[in-house]
């Protein structure tokens, strides 16, 4: 009688958690079609000073991730190119860069998503006050106006310069897309969420051709604290879109 093969769980795949996680992120990507081919990253670290991280492989579509998929890096130490496991290089310089630097940077999600690239692509890429959602991101957010090219290692050690302060979480990447760092991957996926439909919002809201209804400044603060204090918020979202996965038997779990 031939063994029963072992599901991956929490007894027999180390960080099981934290790969299911991950991988629900990515099976939600696709379905807000913030995926893009085989391209983007997604990674999460796992011990305390941030230097290890677990990754999407390479090459591989959002839609096929599973939690045994990821692959676990270690910063301080490059992978030899000739490596089965080795990470798209862009990938590698970017999210590696990150996580070597930026201690604060626990889950960082990468994406090209149609209305945040958008911002990315104009010549003032602001996200001005104008309803709750942007304001959210008062102050929040860095825009890199110096695209250098593809996320190689001197572009990755580039764009982790402008993430050293915890606050500004995300950073609007001229040219290229959006960057989204959390303390975990609810909170990371929660706030590139509502980035996104921000962006969204604002662009629709420019094509109208209509002056825009702008908050004062000390409201869109007001308001971006207020919901930075807002208890559970980015748990029970992704608890709630974990469970939809669940309803439709999605594997990402295996």
């Amino acid at each position: 009688m031939a063994i029963a093969e072992l599901k991956p769980n929490r007894a027999n795949i180390e960080f099981y958690e934290d790969r299911v996680d991950l991988a629900a992120a990515f099976r939600w990507a696709v379905k807000l079609n913030w995926h893009e081919g085989v391209a983007n990253h997604f990674s999460l670290a796992v011990n305390e000073d941030g230097t290890r991280f677990l990754m999407n492989p390479n090459q591989r579509h959002f839609a096929r991730i599973k939690a045994s998929d990821m692959i676990l890096l270690d910063s301080n130490n490059p992978p030899a190119a000739d490596d089965p496991d080795a990470p798209d290089p862009t990938a590698w310089g970017l999210h590696g860069s990150i996580h070597r630097h930026c201690k604060h940077a626990r889950c960082v999600l990468h994406v090209h998503s149609v209305y945040a690239t958008v911002l990315a692509s104009l010549a003032d890429s602001t996200l001005p006050p104008i309803d709750q959602n942007t304001a959210t991101f008062f102050d929040r957010y860095i825009i890199d106006n110096n695209y250098g090219g593809l996320a190689f290692e001197e572009e990755g050690e580039r764009c982790a310069s402008m993430l050293s302060d915890p606050k500004k979480k995300v950073l609007i990447m001229g040219n290229h897309g959006v960057l989204v760092m959390g303390d975990s991957v609810a909170d990371a996926f929660n706030r590139l969420y509502y980035f996104e439909r921000s962006a969204e919002t604002y662009i629709k809201a420019l094509q109208t051709g209509q002056p825009l209804r702008v908050l004062s400044d000390d409201i869109a603060r007001k308001t971006a604290d207020e919901l930075e204090g807002y208890p559970g918020q980015s748990d029970s979202h992704f608890n709630e879109l974990k469970a939809i996965l669940d309803d439709e038997k999605s594997d990402y779990k295996n």
